[in-house]
């Protein structure tokens, strides 16, 4: 059993935050549980959050926007069977947090839950992934732009057939703390950042588009010359490659997925199926399927929420829970769900620490955090090596998956066919369109080169918006449909 050490430095800044301002307190905390508790319910939670954050965005040289702002408040729940009660407050007070309370006593009359407010409160430790920083102070505006202003001088300077180049900067502070009718008291610090950058090519007539960006849970002294000059890169060599591009051919096909941010599709196709709220409703594809072949041999897919730095890591969930990782698929066979409080315990499984919501004002909801395929043993060039004809994906753009019957379709923004074990020239247009667990079970080939996204990736999920991490190796997947524009 992992022991995990309270940081009484980010407690007291969320009590100093979120608390002592509107003259609040824990026993003011158990006196608005107690509220909800007046009526029968088998759990409640209060989530307290203070955020702060920042948007810059350049075009042509230009600073074309620059936003700033500020959102606290408090999210009130009451949990009884399968059914909740919500209210939330963007006033923190003894009042506001009383008339939530009362708000969510609705379900609770009708509700059949022997639980009671524990007698006290007690500091719960998360993980230490990250800083406790505030990222937006880490720069002056002066120094955000100046930023910007060099990704696009890197970027223009890479090649002469690009044609504009537009950069954005992100920061965000966010203060947590959570309250559990089980006593348990919670907090975390969460910095996040992100740049961006986008670069038009033209060439005879014709315009292209690449772009590169990433970040993580740091402050901006992340984006070192180093780092703008990887992000100019993929943006340009992106856009250059489009430039050459011919039409996809359509049909089935040996298909190769780069390392990297092309789990975005293992996240799309398979990692929404196996959420617990999908699974407990039986409506996803994986639903009562553990224990069962779902993928290849040699396929391991888990999410991982504890990786340092990482845009999709957390020190503790929105329920107070410290993250996990998670196996969810081993070696072919499905192993678990990811579960928030309440499916785990309608589901007679633990938590595994994966309630997020994209703020005091959503429920939590059981969500991944970062998820990806463990490596395999091949070497990437073989796996390139081994295909006689096919399409060697390198990155994706958008995509959609059903979750009850697990199909996709994916498009590929930078991708190349493969001729007797070459790659030959690029395409464009090409879309992948499949089944989640179908594909896995095509794998063929897994290489050793597992590698994570550069900290780009945002999901959504019944309207609510979290940062996550995909990530895997090169993979070989065998009759997959590739649509496509060319003959």
């Amino acid at each position: 059993m992992t022991l995990f050490v309270p940081n009484p430095a980010i407690l007291s800044t969320a009590r100093d935050t979120l608390l002592t301002p509107f003259s609040l307190d824990e026993s003011a905390l158990q006196r608005a549980l107690g509220e909800v508790f007046a009526h029968r319910v088998d759990y409640a939670d209060l989530f307290f959050q203070f955020t702060k954050s920042e948007s810059w965005s350049l075009e042509e040289g230009i600073v074309k926007t620059g936003s700033f702002a500020i959102d606290q408040g408090v999210g009130v729940r009451a949990v009884s069977g399968d059914k909740t009660a919500f209210a939330y407050s963007d006033e923190i007070s003894a009042s506001a947090l009383s008339k939530a309370a009362q708000a969510t006593r609705t379900i609770a009359r009708q509700g059949a839950g022997k639980a009671k407010v524990a007698a006290g409160m007690k500091h719960t430790g998360g993980r230490s992934l990250y800083l406790p920083h505030d990222p937006l102070a880490s720069l002056d505006a002066t120094a955000k732009v100046a930023l910007l202003e060099k990704i696009e001088r890197i970027a223009r300077a890479k090649d002469p057939r690009i044609v504009q180049v537009m950069a954005g900067l992100a920061g965000e502070y966010d203060v947590v703390l959570v309250a559990r009718s089980d006593g348990v008291l919670a907090a975390d610090i969460r910095p996040l950042v992100r740049l961006s950058i986008t670069v038009i090519a033209e060439q005879h007539g014709r315009r292209e588009m690449g772009t590169g960006g990433g970040g993580g849970r740091v402050d901006y002294a992340y984006f070192t010359d180093a780092v703008l000059e990887q992000y100019a890169s993929d943006a340009v060599k992106s856009a250059l490659v489009n430039l050459e591009s011919r039409p996809a051919p359509a049909g089935p096909m040996t298909v190769v997925l780069g390392p990297g941010w092309p789990g975005v599709l293992l996240h799309e196709a398979v990692g929404h199926g196996l959420e617990g709220d999908f699974n407990r409703k039986g409506s996803s594809i994986f639903s009562g399927r553990i224990g069962e072949r779902v993928a290849a041999k040699g396929v391991t897919v888990v999410d991982d929420g504890t990786l340092a730095d990482r845009r999709g890591s957390l020190n503790i969930d929105d329920e107070g829970n410290p993250t996990q990782c998670t196996t969810l698929i081993e070696d072919g066979i499905l192993k678990g769900y990811l579960t928030d409080i309440m499916n785990a315990r309608l589901m007679k499984m633990p938590p595994t620490g994966n309630a997020r919501r994209e703020s005091f004002a959503h429920l939590p909801l059981p969500r991944m955090t970062n998820t990806y395929m463990l490596a395999g043993d091949k070497d990437p060039q073989e796996i390139i090596e081994s295909v006689k004809h096919g399409l060697y994906a390198v990155n994706f753009g958008g995509g959609q998956v059903d979750i009850t019957n697990g199909k996709f379709v994916f498009s590929a923004s930078e991708a190349y066919m493969v001729e007797n074990g070459q790659i030959t020239y690029p395409v464009k247009g090409a879309t992948l369109i499949g089944n989640g667990p179908d594909v896995l079970n095509r794998v063929s080939m897994i290489g050793n080169d597992l590698r994570l996204d550069f900290g780009v990736g945002v999901c959504g999920k019944e309207g609510q918006s979290v940062p996550v991490g995909v990530g895997q190796p090169t993979l070989r997947i065998e009759d997959v449909t590739v649509g496509g524009t060319g003959a």
